[in-house]
């Protein structure tokens, strides 16, 4: 890392649109791969996005064409500390935010390379929208590298098992149209660009009552740590918080006054 924090490489671009914010890596020479500067600059985003009470969706992406590629492993190799991603039991994960609890939803908008510790980082978002020139895999699988930004928990959760296995075992590229048919990829754009349909995805989810949308998001990821009567339980505390607030009665107000029907934004 240099002294000089002026001259320092920005490698995370953050770029905020209203309530909508785009944080994307910024190492296209290096195909977005993430060393440990590149790891604790995303983690620091996500931390302002997570703060900014006008935030309401980020969107994940990166640039020159690709998602991205993984950890550096020339920075692996320097052993250099300063570049060699952080590797620590607690706190910051490897690539720098995949331990990180968010009570906003992430959006990881893919084109090109998303492999190894960037199909973690993907997985680590709330959905995904991939471009035709989409491929995802496990690449790290030949060099002995391992899973430990959460490919091997949340992969399985996304897919299921058996196609994680394969993708985690045999290392192999998964395209657009395979990660689409198995629910990797959420949305599939086969005209516009990835971070287009990423954009129009997050805008939608903007126009929804927040507290609401933002209690069912963390009701669905906090249950996979309970049996089903506790989650169930736990469902209805979120519930409930949601009720108290008031959006519930706004809305059923608002469908009573024929606002929100037949698929149309609740005014």
């Amino acid at each position: 890392m240099m002294d000089n924090k002026a001259e320092e490489p920005v490698d995370i671009k953050i770029l905020q649109q209203g309530e909508i914010w785009k944080i994307s890596i910024n190492r296209p020479e290096a195909r977005n791969c993430v060393d440990r500067y590149t790891a604790d600059q995303l983690e620091k985003a996500f931390q302002s996005f997570e703060t900014d009470a006008t935030a309401r969706v980020a969107i994940l992406t990166g640039e020159g064409g690709n998602f991205c590629a993984g950890a550096d492993l020339k920075a692996v190799a320097s052993g250099d500390p300063s570049r060699v991603n952080r590797m620590e039991r607690h706190g910051a994960g490897p690539m720098g935010i995949s331990r990180m609890e968010l009570s906003k939803p992430v959006i990881a908008a893919v084109s090109g390379y998303c492999v190894a510790g960037g199909l973690e980082l993907a997985a680590w978002c709330d959905m995904r929208v991939a471009d035709s020139t989409a491929v995802f895999g496990v690449f790290c699988r030949r060099f002995g590298v391992p899973l430990i930004d959460g490919g091997t928990v949340r992969l399985p959760r996304l897919i299921g098992q058996s196609r994680a296995m394969d993708m985690i075992l045999t290392g192999r590229p998964v395209d657009a149209a395979e990660a689409f048919s198995w629910g990797l990829a959420n949305r599939l754009e086969k005209e516009r660009t990835a971070l287009a349909g990423a954009v129009e995805l997050a805008s939608l989810l903007c126009k929804h009552p927040q507290t609401c949308m933002r209690n069912d998001r963390q009701s669905v990821l906090t249950q996979w740590g309970f049996g089903e009567r506790e989650a169930l339980e736990e469902e209805f505390e979120f519930g409930l918080n949601t009720l108290t607030s008031g959006e519930t009665v706004e809305g059923a107000t608002a469908f009573k006054e024929g606002s929100g029907r037949h698929g149309e934004t609740v005014q």
